[in-house]
């Protein structure tokens, strides 16, 4: 059940034309918006009606606006989750260069004195916009003050993080869906850039989203010219990768897998004359903060950096995004090379591609799961009557905090504990024994190893396509582009591409007369005989990629398919 508010009458009109007119006139005077896309109405005309939200929309087309545009007309205030401090300033900052209303940030980077004003001109309503990190909403106090307030809106941006962080990196992120109930349950809008079946199915879990509107936009960013090289010895790439980052047109960002890869790549730039710095969490909070703002005003041209910069940066003239090692998964990549050409001007986006750098992500992304930690953090919560502490279960089972987090995650998805309370405290649930506990918890985790291996391997895929690698890329997202694109390495090489294209389009159009179906399309559901229930995300004319719930992606030969007759309608 969606939760939403006030009388019958008064939600049916919350999102009519009048309150829709309502909506374009705020962007008009008070933000200085000319008009609003149809996505963007959509979706706030559904947070009008009370629903929660979920938008998947391309970098630079105005996410931001759903939650500014009806927090004016709501009356604030909202609460906007957001992950990063630098982020965090970047928001406040735009909002207040325009004539919406105020807006601060409350996090561990400033001084008291600046969070108690903060506080303070949200309660008096001068302002109406709160950014917070998930880590601030951990704590009751905040919580406290945040139900005083009574919000409108509960904003979750960058909600990829809920997926991507939520289960191991930060697991505060697994406790917003129970902080918007704590706060009175207002409509919930999560808000990425790009996310792929699983991600946003993760998306509406972990928030607790109700009857979620999904809204999408196209994910293709067709300014951006994709490109493969590939190498097969280390030091040979990794000379590549300083050549060609010193030669292309600044400013950028190069991604590298470690932080000692950061460093050495940043001091090669400087050596050939580029103005680099690199970037990582293992710098002080004041170093990240000066590179981040100098590169948004000019100074370093290229950043060299971990996945820990790049998130929000608004910075719409970025020319190249280039990563000299495989990224864990095309979510994370095509995160990372939407930061490039938001001005819409051309942009490059490179891959250096090492096949056994494969391998290097495989040991990233690669966990042991300790069994025997699951078990004794069982046996410690059955037979207690009161809810644990995380704290708590630690120090009883000798683990660590975060190893316990983790495997209390594992516990829950699993059906084995709930979590209670504003401090996440465990209890077992009943009718559960420590083994059997342990068994569907390992269950949990293969599954999640199973979909990890397989992102790794369409990774893999895009890297040594031979068609199109924005067919690949798009598709993997569950976007069918009919034709390639003509903007990437494999287009490019490829001049005989252009007759195929005809070819593939003469074929479509006789496949598509009317009474014609396809034998499977994109979101088709699907069950095959071994895999189970999955998803069809891409379909090329020899074979078909598909998402199945329990081991992840796969690409299918479409001769095998029809002839052995393995997939069936879900």
């Amino acid at each position: 059940m969606t939760r939403r508010t006030g009388s019958p009458k008064a939600r049916a009109d919350a999102g009519g034309p009048d309150r829709i007119a309502e909506l374009r006139r705020v962007a008009r005077e008070r933000f200085g918006w000319s008009d609003l896309g149809p996505e963007q109405t959509e979706a706030m005309r559904a947070l009008l009606d009370g629903r929660d939200v979920l938008v998947v929309m391309p970098t630079g087309s105005g996410k931001s606006a759903i939650y500014q545009v009806p927090t004016v007309v709501l009356g604030g205030p909202a609460v906007v989750v957001s992950p990063l401090i630098a982020l965090q300033r970047d928001q406040v900052t735009g909002l207040r260069e325009s004539a919406a209303p105020d807006a601060v940030a409350v996090n561990s980077a400033q001084p008291e004195s600046a969070t108690d004003r903060g506080w303070r001109a949200v309660r008096e309503g001068d302002a109406e916009y709160l950014f917070l990190s998930p880590e601030q909403l951990a704590k009751d106090s905040v919580l406290k003050r945040l139900r005083e307030l009574g919000p409108s809106l509960f904003v979750v941006d960058e909600a990829h993080c809920v997926s991507a962080w939520g289960h191991d990196f930060r697991p505060d992120y697994l406790g917003l869906g129970e902080v918007a109930e704590r706060l009175g349950r207002p409509p919930v809008l999560a808000l990425t850039a790009t996310a792929a079946a699983p991600v946003r199915a993760d998306i509406v879990e972990n928030l607790h989203m109700r009857d979620a509107h999904v809204v999408t936009a196209g994910t293709d960013r067709p300014n951006i010219h994709l490109a493969v090289r590939t190498f097969t010895d280390d030091a040979t790439k990794r000379e590549a990768v300083s050549r060609w980052s010193a030669g292309v047109r600044a400013p950028g960002i190069l991604y590298t897998a470690t932080r000692k890869d950061a460093e050495t790549h940043a001091a090669r730039l400087r050596q050939d004359g580029v103005d680099a710095e690199a970037y990582h969490a293992g710098m002080k909070a004041s170093e990240r903060r000066r590179i981040h703002d100098g590169f948004m005003a000019g100074a370093p041209a290229v950043v060299v950096a971990t996945s820990a910069f790049g998130m929000g940066i608004d910075k719409p003239d970025v020319r190249f995004v280039a990563h000299a090692s495989v990224p864990e998964s095309l979510d994370s990549y095509y995160q990372e090379i939407g930061r490039a050409g938001r001005d819409g001007d051309p942009a490059d986006a490179v891959l250096f591609y090492r096949p056994e750098d494969l391998g290097l992500q495989r040991f990233l992304t690669a966990r042991s799961l300790d069994l025997d930690g699951l078990r004794r953090i069982m046996t410690a919560l059955l037979g207690q009557d009161a809810p644990h502490s995380r704290s708590r279960v630690a120090h009883q089972c000798g683990l660590s905090r975060r190893k316990t987090t983790d495997l209390l995650n594992l516990l829950e998805e699993a059906g084995a504990v709930t979590v209670e309370g504003r401090h996440r405290a465990v209890r077992a649930l009943p009718g559960r024994t420590a083994a059997d506990a342990a068994e569907r918890a390992e269950e949990v985790f293969e599954r999640r190893r199973r979909m990890d291996r397989s992102r790794i391997e369409m990774m893999r895929g895009y890297a040594e396509t031979p068609s199109c690698r924005r067919q690949y890329l798009l598709g993997y997202f569950g976007e069918q582009l009919d034709e390639p694109c003509g903007r990437c390495d494999v287009c490019e090489r490829d001049d005989d591409r252009r007759a195929e294209a005809g070819q593939l389009e003469s074929q479509r159009e006789s496949s598509t007369a009317p009474g014609h179906r396809a034998p499977y399309e994109p979101n088709d559901r699907v069950r095959h005989t071994q895999w189970g229930t999955g998803m069809v995300m891409r379909v090329e004319e020899d074979r078909l990629v598909v998402l199945f719930e329990q081991v992840g992606y796969k690409t299918l030969s479409m001769a095998a398919v029809q002839e052995s007759d393995l997939l069936a309608g879900a």
